[in-house]
């Protein structure tokens, strides 16, 4: 798209921010006065100078030195609010182009479900394989027990009624006079956003992440996830109809709120209950709503239209004798579902959810549902009735959407994972065994020792553990978690917890541990000679680091080779899923060492996979930025190597991605397709396209990733100072302060950069516009492979344009490093007091960045980090003089705060200012 093009597109965008900004101008100068407005109208002119390089980047910082913190905070506060709505006008934006092309009758856009059809339409891949392929696919996004979403609840609702209220503006005329009143619900809710706190007074409790977690199947996936399942379903089906492609929907989501207590210690048994059964109420409370509706609605009756037996047999053992329905037997029979659901939340739940029917007043004993099976074949008698008597036309509707969410969402909603450290299970294992007799120091044994004894274990259902066993507050704090996810399996169904993950999973017995204590707590039976082991809940490794990632196919197979192992995975089908870490194993080799040590891990659990026999589905930890595995999930799942996919995919969702996603109806739904769709194209398309140069390429980048690791290393792990750096040079202590979630920020109470959790450690960088960890030792790594030879480097640039591996890794190293600014980043290196150790490390990250960017443009062949992205490019441009004043002001408090004054003005001020950042960066941690 040419400039000019670029400009007339971009003019709606603009328009809005303009007029949003100006509404919140005028509510700021009604309600702060106007020296506080003019201030700030100043400030945001000047910024509006750097950027057109009219003045140097220091005006701004000499403008807002030595500020009032009482107005600095209101001054803060305008900043973050400008951000906040220049986010609305770009999702209006995104919506409005969208409806442009469309209507231009133009082709489907990549990542969408249409135009994955047309390439399987080209392509035509053999039915016989695609039904193997599809056997039990599965696309899964889970969110995550670790958000870094910093907006209240109160602030997104409030932003959501602007959002509407500006798309029903577009669709008036300034002269009609529904756009006045528009308008006035505009300025009325713009106002309440104003004189709405930014910030939590305290940190969420994971009670309440729960509900946040929740509140995106009301909002959107409760609705959204059906519909995707049955049109893809649909059109699979239509391609090869000769196969029953997808048995069970694809689209299955998960959650770690409130089953992952890897650093967790406020996840407990009751937290665990909570989790699985709030969930199942705003499951089996959706049905019952969507039954009101139906009786409602299907009013079609006996002297009209014949019913089938089954429908007329439902009817009559409905409860429903109310002569005014005695000619409804569809109302009664639905009626008679609507009861049995009642009873089953109230046996499943303990409590009866608002459309629920009143069991005290029918006469009888009501039948709950053994299942949601049961319910669907309720549902289906229903369906089956309709439609033997053509009134088809009324099954597609309502009928249609509820046997759709139950078949997807069960009684239990969403799986809820387990996690947690291999650490804390080998200690947990070493009592109980150490309790029941067995051995009175397992953690003093080999590794041998180990599995042979944990594989006997496993060979036995006699439990460790009698009824007065006296545990350590450790052990029984654990066991009562893996009770109460087995009491929700009984309450909700096998699928409510389908997974048991274990984080730093390094060995065989780590994984036959976490085996051991879910055999201990019920949830695994170990059969017998005529029977085959069981187990709801699968066991997976989660490898993490570098150096674990490169183990992790020798570790599963080592595993696979223990009998007692393997007819746990036999019994599951030979399904087997590893999850990836991304966060750490960044933090631990830095970008493009992570990046390449994750597909190396894939290609070899691959081809474990293809030795052992076990269908491998992958489970990917990605953050919500690069430096976490962030970046658009449909090209993540494209850049997989040949064989990962498979019809299958877990991979986690965080943070403010969660809501930038799934917070309102068409976002959500065309992020999910995107999600099938590069599903689907992984797994039925050759993606990958390098052929016979697929070896060669691998060979190069090992080179590369060992280069980038070891620049990495040379600044994070060996400078001197460099923690000390860190901690200086970014808010890394007031982190932990932004109350934005249940978990600590550390691990562990050291200063170690190993201990400290991914997203304060992504996020801090992000804060001081570094954002290192999604780009640091790239520029190294490719500028000494290639050297001054131009043939190694157009090898790199050819593997750019044929490997969508490599694309998306720089596509997404660019991202990262636009919303760089190394000049506002040296005013966070001035916070550093030690002058020899700013001076060495700042020099280095300059350097680094410098490098990066020119081995960018030689790689790509393109000077603009964005020519691949004018979306973001122009995104970023609207937004930076918006973001100057906040750096500015978080510096200045940084330094205030670190000088003495720890007022609590100040302190809310620096929180502010991390607020208003993340709210514009988009991608916090």
């Amino acid at each position: 798209m040419r400039e000019d093009q670029i400009e007339t597109a971009t003019a709606p965008l603009r328009d809005d921010i303009r007029y949003l900004g100006a509404i919140l101008g005028e509510t700021i100068r009604d309600h702060e006065g106007h020296e506080v407005f003019d201030l700030i109208e100043r400030v945001r002119v000047e910024a509006f100078r750097v950027r057109r390089s009219e003045v140097e980047r220091s005006a701004v910082a000499d403008m807002v030195r030595d500020t009032d913190i009482r107005v600095a905070l209101p001054l803060i506060r305008a900043f973050s609010h400008f951000l906040l709505l220049a986010n609305l006008a770009e999702d209006l934006q995104r919506d409005r182009r969208r409806a442009v092309h469309v209507a231009a009758g133009e082709p489907p856009q990549e990542s969408s479900l249409a135009a994955t059809y047309r390439k399987l339409d080209a392509a035509r891949p053999d039915g016989e394989l695609v039904a193997d392929l599809l056997d039990d696919a599965v696309m899964s996004p889970v969110i995550t027990a670790h958000p870094t979403e910093t907006r209240r609840r109160t602030v997104f609702d409030v932003q959501s009624r602007i959002t509407d209220l500006m798309r029903q503006r577009q669709r008036y005329t300034e002269s009609e006079p529904q756009y006045a009143e528009l308008e006035t619900g505009l300025r009325r809710q713009i106002l309440t956003l104003w004189r709405t706190a930014l910030i939590r007074l305290a940190r969420l409790r994971i009670q309440d992440e729960i509900e946040v977690g929740l509140r995106y199947y009301d909002l959107t996936l409760l609705e959204v996830i059906p519909r995707i399942n049955a049109d893809v379903r649909a059109a699979l089906r239509a391609r090869w109809p000769e196969y029953s492609l997808l048995q069970r929907p694809i689209l299955r989501p998960g959650s770690w709120i409130g089953g992952d207590r890897d650093g967790n210690p406020n996840v407990t048994g009751e937290v665990v209950h909570r989790a699985t059964h709030r969930a199942g109420a705003v499951a089996i409370g959706h049905y019952l709503t969507e039954l009101v509706g139906l009786e409602k609605t299907l009013s079609l009756s006996a002297r009209l239209v014949a019913v089938t037996d089954d429908l007329a047999r439902l009817a009559e053992t409905s409860f429903d004798d109310s002569p005014q329905r005695a000619d409804e037997p569809y109302r009664r029979a639905v009626r008679g579902i609507r009861i049995r659901l009642t009873a089953t939340a109230r046996r499943a739940l303990g409590e009866i959810p608002a459309d629920g029917v009143d069991l005290d007043t029918l006469t009888g004993a009501v039948e709950p549902y053994g299942s949601a099976q049961d319910l669907l074949d309720d549902l289906a008698v229903v369906d089956s009735s309709l439609r033997a008597s053509g009134d088809g036309l009324l099954a597609d509707d309502r009928l249609a959407a509820l046997r759709g969410a139950v078949e997807t969402f069960g009684f239990h909603l969403q799986g809820l994972d387990m996690r947690q450290n291999s650490d804390v299970h080998e200690q947990v294992v070493a009592e109980l065994l150490a309790w029941a007799g067995v051995h009175a120091d397992y953690a003093s044994l080999p590794e041998d020792r180990r599995v042979e004894l944990l594989a006997t274990e496993l060979g036995t259902r006699r439990p460790l553990l009698g009824p007065g066993a006296r545990l350590s507050d450790l052990a029984a704090k654990e066991l009562g978690v893996l009770r109460a996810a087995k009491a929700a399996l009984e309450d909700l169904g096998p699928d409510t917890v389908p997974n048991y993950i274990i984080s730093m999973c390094t060995s065989v017995s780590d994984l036959l541990e976490a085996a051991l204590l879910l055999k201990e707590a019920g949830i695994l039976d170990p059969g017998d000679a005529q029977t085959p082991p069981n187990s709801p809940a699968g066991v997976v490794p989660l490898f993490e680091t570098i150096e674990d990632l490169r183990q992790g196919a020798q570790t599963l197979v080592a595993a696979l080779e223990v009998p007692a192992y393997h007819r746990l995975v036999a019994a599951r089908g030979m399904r087997q899923e590893v999850m990836l870490g991304y966060s750490d194993s960044n933090k631990d080799g830095g970008y493009l060492a992570a990046n390449w040590a994750l597909y190396r891990a894939e290609l070899d659990l691959v081809e474990a996979a293809r030795k052992t026999g076990i269908r491998l589905r992958l489970f990917h930890g990605r953050g919500g930025t690069v430096g976490r595995g962030g970046g658009r999930s449909y090209d993540a799942i494209l850049a997989q190597p040949a064989g990962a996919v498979r019809g299958s995919l877990r991979l986690t969702e965080q943070g403010e991605v969660i809501s930038t996603k799934y917070a309102e109806q068409g976002t959500a739904y065309r992020n999910l397709e995107a999600l099938v769709a590069g599903t689907l194209e992984s797994t039925l398309l050759d993606v990958e396209g390098l052929g016979a140069d697929a070896e060669p390429a691998y060979e190069l980048f090992d080179e590369l990733a060992e280069l980038a690791r070891q620049a990495y290393a040379r600044l994070v792990h060996e400078t001197p100072g460099f923690v000390e750096y860190f901690r200086a040079s970014t808010p890394i202590a007031e982190v932990g302060d932004l109350n934005l979630g249940s978990r600590p920020a550390s691990r562990k109470p050291t200063s170690s950069v190993g201990d400290l959790r991914a997203i304060p450690w992504v996020m801090a960088w992000s804060q001081s516009r570094v954002m290192l960890p999604g780009w640091y030792g790239t520029g190294t790594a490719i500028e000494q492979w290639a050297g001054e030879d131009p043939e190694r480097m157009a090898v790199l640039a050819d593997l750019y344009r044929r490997w969508p591996f490599f694309r998306t890794v720089m596509s997404n190293l660019a991202q990262v490093m636009a919303k760089a600014d190394l000049d506002i980043a040296a005013h966070y290196a001035e916070l550093v007091e030690d002058y020899t150790l700013r001076d060495t490390i700042f020099g280095m990250i300059r350097a680094e960045f410098d490098r990066t960017v020119r081995v960018h443009a030689a790689v790509t062949g393109s000077d603009h980090l964005l020519a691949d992205n004018p979306a973001l490019a122009e995104s970023i441009r609207n937004r930076f003089p918006y973001l100057e004043p906040l750096n500015q002001m978080q510096v200045e408090l940084l330094r205030r705060r670190r000088a003495g004054d720890d007022s609590e003005l100040v302190e809310r001020g620096i929180l502010l200012t991390m607020n208003g950042l993340a709210t514009a960066l988009r991608n916090s941690g």
